[in-house]
């Protein structure tokens, strides 16, 4: 279900809306898309990068967003700092803090929570996560008391041309709200929807991001769109990433079509028995994905080119441990799960071939 509301009838001052301080935490292509459009409507921005030398880029030549088909605004002034705990310029401020979570599954080690830990200390933070894949949001509540972790799905295409640069390909939505825990100590194992009442702070997050150009909306349904995304990054991630091809030409030779087939029926039949609800045909919308998407390279696939490591521990390796909690298994994911992980290079620096 999605949530409305009317902004007119809540009394909040433009002043307020657009001078709200942000904290963006990840310095690739999605974190950088939002550092950008949130600092050209009028926020001021912090992005927290993995790098000294990227922090430096960025203070340095401000952020250059490419529009899809629109002109190239450069210069966009931001302010950036490595990632490190205690003492950094910006991190105890003593004030709650609003904070998009943009990095990696695999990046999200212990120094980060304990970074976070810090810019998140005061109550009343609010912090959305936009990583694919599940077992993230019990960790970072777990480790985060003073701050409301809420989920976000968004389908926003952007590419990282360098360290200050990004590229927005493609316009879509943002859904963020309160999901059910997907972890172990979640005993049947069904990822129920989670009602939430919006309060002030998710109506000014809401309404900042909108008015930085992005469709953003609050929703009550979070597990069903966080189980929707992860059945089609389930599918066309891993198989894009073995067979090193684009998305639309995944499904274009038969006995891939044939294994995508099988790796959907058994993802989403363990998804269903998880607390799914399917809304419409889930295999048309993996195949209009692959349309849509048709010149895409998977993130899988970029970053295997790239030798960086992957989301499938989070992403068919989740399909796989949810298996496990309903006292079942998922052969195919975990088949895919092991394949991938043999793509990476090894320690000595030679990529291992399935």
């Amino acid at each position: 279900m999605r949530l409305c509301h009317n902004g007119d009838k809540m009394n909040r001052t433009a002043e307020v809306l657009f001078h709200m301080e942000m904290d963006v935490i990840g310095g690739g292509s999605i974190g950088l898309l939002f550092a950008a459009k949130l600092a050209l409507s009028g926020q001021k921005v912090n992005v927290w990068t993995r790098t000294e030398r990227q922090a430096g880029e960025i203070n340095s030549s401000g952020l250059t967003l490419i529009g899809e088909s629109g002109p190239t605004a450069s210069n966009i002034r931001v302010a950036s700092y490595p990632v490190r705990i205690s003492g950094r310029d910006g991190v105890s401020s003593g004030e709650p803090r609003m904070a998009l979570l943009t990095v990696k599954q695999a990046a999200i080690t212990e120094e980060l929570i304990l970074f976070l830990g810090e810019l998140l200390s005061h109550p009343g933070s609010v912090i959305i996560c936009l990583q694919n894949g599940i077992g993230h949001l019990e960790k970072l509540e777990a480790s985060l008391p003073h701050a409301e972790v809420l989920a976000a799905v968004t389908t926003e295409g952007a590419r990282r041309i360098n360290g200050c640069s990004v590229q927005h390909t493609g316009r879509g939505e943002l859904w963020f709200g309160k999901a059910a825990p997907h972890g172990a100590e979640n005993e049947t194992g069904k990822g129920e929807n989670v009602g939430m009442r919006p309060d002030n702070r998710h109506i000014l997050f809401l309404d900042i991001l909108n008015a930085a150009g992005f469709r953003s909306f609050l929703s009550n349904d979070m597990n069903n769109r966080i189980f929707q995304k992860l059945l089609i990054n389930a599918v066309i991630n891993p198989l894009t990433a073995i067979y090193d091809v684009r998305n639309g030409e995944l499904p274009e030779h038969p006995l891939r079509l044939r294994l995508m087939e099988a790796l959907y029926e058994e993802t989403a039949a363990l998804l269903m028995a998880s607390g799914w609800k399917p809304q419409g045909d889930g295999w048309q919308n993996i195949m209009g994905v692959c349309r849509a998407t048709a010149a895409n390279v998977s993130s899988m696939l970029s970053d295997v080119r790239a030798g960086r490591p992957t989301e499938i521990e989070w992403i068919n390796g989740g399909i796989v441990r949810l298996a496990e909690r309903l006292g079942s298994k998922a052969p195919l994911n975990e088949a895919l799960l092991a394949i991938v992980k043999k793509l990476l290079p090894d320690e000595s620096g030679k990529r291992c071939e399935p």
